[in-house]
């Protein structure tokens, strides 16, 4: 069995006396894509901010690669290779697309390597290449979720997570968004994936976790939460 990459044990994080995570347990190994589902609200967000550095909690314990990351800085843990998408995408709408990618690589040091890498991000996300010299500012959402992603893979992550990159996408572009979410797990990038279509996530997930108020309250195989009465009643509308 593949080696625990993240384990989340007992996390709990409160805004202003307000619980929003009230003590999850969650693991991923090595090469997993696993997601976490659940309403607005739920907790899921916080929990990829907390996981990242970008959120502190008060009791306890995130371990990335065997080691607590608790007090280091979201940018020191991006050179660990712990990488997230945001929700929203978070582009620099002011610089082209080619420079938004330069900037997923500021943390590497090794300049033929990293416009290999561009150019590599180019054959995923064609439609960037097209683009390259364009603001970022002036693409659609889907164009700019594209870049999200390929700016965060141009930090060579072991560990991506991704928080909604659906959300407000047309059919196609939703569609497009998850054949790379596939693509990037079989190329053995780990990937942690928040998601509100729960039905794609599914599909898409070797495991899952569902989130409700700040609680998990169920996990176990993908393929098989998609069949749980319980699910297909609450998140797959039916």
């Amino acid at each position: 069995m593949k080696n625990i990459m993240l384990k989340v044990s007992g996390l709990k994080v409160a805004y202003g006396g307000i619980h929003a995570i009230k003590g999850i347990d969650l693991e991923i190994r090595e090469g997993e894509l696993v997601t976490l589902i659940g309403a607005n609200g739920a907790g899921k967000t916080t929990a990829m901010k907390a996981i990242t550095g970008l959120q502190g909690w008060i009791a306890g314990d995130v371990q990335y690669m065997g080691e607590s990351t608790k007090g280091i800085e979201s940018h020191a843990l991006l050179k660990k290779g712990l990488a997230m998408v945001p929700e929203g995408r978070g582009v620099f709408a002011r610089m082209t697309i080619t420079e938004n990618l330069q900037m997923g690589a500021y943390t590497r040091n090794d300049n033929a390597q990293i416009q290999a890498d561009i150019e590599r991000m180019f054959g995923i996300f064609p439609r960037l290449k097209e683009r390259a010299n364009q603001l970022a500012g002036t693409m659609s959402g889907g164009e700019q979720q594209m870049l999200a992603m390929a700016r965060a893979l141009m930090s060579q992550p072991k560990l991506l997570l991704l928080d909604e990159p659906s959300m407000g996408l047309s059919p196609l572009m939703v569609a497009k968004v998850f054949e790379v979410v596939r693509d990037i797990s079989a190329q053995g990038v780990t990937v942690l994936l928040v998601e509100q279509n729960a039905r794609l996530a599914l599909q898409a997930a070797d495991r899952a976790y569902v989130m409700d108020s700040g609680l998990i309250t169920m996990s176990g195989d993908a393929k098989q939460m998609l069949d749980d009465p319980k699910v297909r009643a609450a998140y797959l509308g039916e």
